[in-house]
């Protein structure tokens, strides 16, 4: 299970890997600064959907598993 602050560190270390700053990942994910600094601190309220482009601009991936024998809710 991942933490806020675990994603937020993954996040952080990706994006120095990269070469990259904060300024240059919230220009390419079209997101500001200020969420850039939030998501690598690990602030668990950040918006889910804007985690996810981040996620996908650093090419990241997530994986999610639905239970054994669990319906599809959608």
């Amino acid at each position: 299970m991942y933490t806020s602050k675990m994603i937020g560190e993954l996040v952080r270390k990706t994006r120095k890997q990269l070469g990259a700053r904060q300024q240059d990942l919230a220009l390419a994910a079209g997101t500001g600064l200020r969420f850039i600094s939030d998501l690598e601190n690990g602030k668990p309220s950040c918006e889910l959907e804007k985690v996810l482009i981040v996620l996908q601009t650093l090419g990241l991936k997530i994986k999610i598993e639905e239970p054994k024998g669990a319906a599809r809710a959608c």
